[in-house]
């Protein structure tokens, strides 16, 4: 067991021990080595200040992304690359003695993309991360795909958007793909299969690398907390200011099913199996499903989807989560695993009131199972104040077959409505064996009330659910009708993007 976290730090391999293991990666990056291009804004993850460009390997694919530093916690950085603003200037010569601007800088320069400055650290390298992953000059899409996790409050997004793209204009300069060079050289000799434990202050962070030694800690360690992206820990942290005696982070798995997006042929139906530690980000790009990708592309902001997994988005039991509704409607199938023993369970049984689950002590997600239809019948409509990166007001997932005008089954699921997320029972009952007629969806609407009392608080009232909830049911009847109706004041369909 190695008692040292290992990581590429633009460039220079550095080791960091004995430091507290709530220290995150932004409190490392400004305290520690007084880096302090990488801002706090907000300390949850909202506004992408903080935004810095990781480097990894995930099945042999080679990849960068951006993170949100404020809720990283710097034991997860263990085997990755880090790039910070710092890193992308290049070096001292004579014509350019502090060094010459990168293209992602000088672009902004030239658009004049910054006022204030205070933001536009973190705008550069959710840019730069653009500029790693992307051939050539974005469509203004892909720009506010890339940019809806970072917060602006002075500059306005045109001039931003402007030097996104004309930084693929510029030439792309030669210390640049050294830096790549060097980051893939690094990464091959950080990659180790070592369990890592950082120490300090009577608290322990574990990193195991395999499944096995993951689910061997978990087990002799049943109190501990379990970290995936930290994107909900970090503000327990932060926010909260929580102490966790033991963390176990799964970032650093690789093997088995864990980590990985594997979809079975079936004729008319295919079997859709992802790995707890697969971030959002990772399976929508696997699945390249619109209706799952539309919903992923509201998770937060794409720093958020790199890091979250779709273990920790469903093991927390969030009533609020976006995720839980459209697999309970797809009738998704949970998998679970303590020591070498491992279950099986359908999804919607594992919420069992709020903030308890069917999970024994010591017990992990190991990932979950669903079947697509060919013909795909699913839609999620999710209500929230701001389009992207906010959390929902109300979830609606409806799994709806029609064969000759006659409703012939349903599923449908809503978050935000109740404790946990919950089937609408009556609801469901009221459409099945029905004509799919618009009496037929009034009737089903005015069950609301049977399943659901939600409650009043900061992001809606109850009674405001109650009439969303089910306004969301003629939402989805009226945009399979014939002719359909405009419904949506945001295009269709998901971006997957990198």
């Amino acid at each position: 067991m190695r008692d040292t976290v290992r990581f590429s730090l633009n460039g220079d391999v550095v080791a960091v021990s004995s430091i507290d293991p709530h220290t995150t990666v932004l409190q490392w990056l400004r305290n520690h080595r007084r880096m302090t291009g990488t801002k706090e804004g907000c300390a949850e993850g909202d506004c992408g200040a903080c935004t810095v460009v990781v480097g990894e390997s995930r099945g042999g694919q080679w990849r960068y992304k951006s993170i949100n530093a404020c809720i990283a916690l710097i034991g997860m950085m263990d085997g990755r690359i880090l790039r910070t603003v710092e890193s992308l200037k290049g070096p001292a010569v004579a014509s350019h003695p502090a060094g010459e601007l990168h293209p992602v800088q000088a672009a902004m320069v030239a658009c004049h993309g910054s006022q204030c400055g205070f933001c536009t650290p973190g705008f550069v390298m959710s840019l730069y991360a653009l500029y790693l992953t992307e051939p050539s000059a974005p469509t203004l899409a892909q720009i506010n795909f890339w940019l809806a996790g970072n917060l602006c409050r002075c500059t306005g997004y045109g001039p931003i958007a402007a030097a996104a793209q004309r930084m693929f204009a510029l030439p792309r300069p030669a210390w640049d793909d050294a830096h790549r060079t060097a980051d893939e050289a690094a990464l091959a000799v950080l990659d180790t299969d070592e369990t890592v434990l950082l120490e300090a202050n009577g608290c322990r962070f574990f990193a195991p690398a395999t499944e096995q030694a993951l689910a061997q800690l978990a087990a002799e360690s049943p109190t501990a907390t379990i970290v995936s992206g930290a994107t909900d820990v970090g503000l327990w942290i932060n926010k909260q200011g929580r102490t966790l005696p033991v963390m176990i982070y799964t970032g650093r798995v690789r093997d088995g099913d864990f980590s990985e997006v594997s979809i079975s042929p079936g004729g008319r139906h295919s079997q859709v199996f992802i790995g707890a530690g697969v971030t959002h980000a990772d399976a929508a790009r696997a699945l390249q499903d619109p209706t799952l990708g539309e919903l992923w592309r509201r998770f937060a902001g794409l720093q958020v989807r790199n890091a979250g997994t779709i273990g920790g988005n469903i093991a927390n039991g969030s009533p609020i989560g976006d995720l839980a509704p459209a697999l309970i409607a797809l009738n998704a199938t949970l998998h679970l695993r303590l020591g070498d023993e491992r279950r099986e369970m359908p999804l919607e049984g594992f919420f069992i009131a709020y903030g308890r689950q069917d999970r024994r002590p010591g017990e992990i997600v190991i990932g979950l199972s669903f079947q697509v239809r060919e013909a795909r019948t699913l839609a999620v409509h999710k209500v929230s104040k701001r389009f992207e990166d906010d959390i929902s007001a109300v979830c609606g997932a409806f799994n709806i077959v029609v064969d000759n005008h006659t409703v012939t089954s349903a599923r449908i699921a809503y978050g935000g409505m109740a404790a946990t997320p919950k089937r609408a029972r009556a609801m469901e009952d009221a459409l099945v064996g029905k004509a799919w007629t618009r009496a037929t969806i009034e009737a089903a609407m005015a069950t609301i009330d049977s399943d659901f009392q939600p409650i009043s608080d900061m992001r809606a009232s109850a009674d405001y659910r109650r009439e969303v909830a089910a306004n969301l049911l003629l939402r989805v009847f009226l945009e399979r009708a014939e002719p359909k109706t405009a419904t949506r004041l945001v295009g269709v369909g998901g971006a997957f993007g990198g």
